[in-house]
């Protein structure tokens, strides 16, 4: 049974996960952490570790939770996580696929048309939106601290990065390490 909500749920992610990963994360949390699937800060560490391993967070965090989810519905054997991994993962893919396969050639072909350029220009605010809905969702405890002095330090760290890169065109990963740092000092 589990299976079968994972692949709904991921079916109707990949379906409606315009933007990228990050617009995804409000689908993610709303079909995979609101029915109990996964706890809060579970779904915080997923969103790191998509994060900071290679590829897609959408495939990454999807590949995680398929592997995760069953265990946390009881099944011990690391099997099930793998087969739920799998599916998570290729489902997640599918529609985007299907998609982009089918309407390519008629992209290219309509390129110039109204339509399309009006339909594209439509879908961007919709995607800003929810890159912004994946922002304010990652603005939690779990992200900023329990507590008024994690979560000042934390504000801190968040302003400094984003200062750092918009301002100073610093490089992400340099950024990304720096951060880490200065957590590990200020935290502990």
């Amino acid at each position: 049974m589990i299976y079968f909500r994972l692949i709904w749920s991921y079916l109707k992610i990949g379906l409606f996960g315009f933007g990228g990963g990050y617009a995804m994360l409000s689908l993610i949390e709303r079909e995979i952490v609101e029915p109990g699937w996964i706890t809060e800060q579970m779904f915080t560490d997923i969103v790191a570790i998509s994060q900071m391993t290679p590829g897609p967070i959408g495939i990454n965090s999807a590949t995680y939770i398929g592997y995760v989810a069953p265990m946390q519905a009881g099944f011990s054997s690391p099997v099930y996580g793998i087969l739920g991994s799998l599916l998570c993962t290729f489902v997640v893919v599918l529609p985007s696929f299907l998609l982009v396969a089918y309407t390519s050639h008629l992209i290219q072909r309509h390129r110039d048309s109204v339509v399309v350029r009006g339909i594209f220009k439509g879908l961007r605010p919709v995607v800003i939106g929810l890159i912004a809905s994946a922002a304010l969702l990652l603005m939690n405890s779990e992200n900023f601290g329990d507590t008024p002095r994690e979560a000042t330090i934390s504000t801190i760290i968040a302003v400094v990065a984003l200062t750092l890169v918009l301002r100073f065109k610093t490089h992400p990963i340099l950024v990304i390490v720096l951060s880490g740092v200065a957590g590990f000092f200020l935290y502990y």
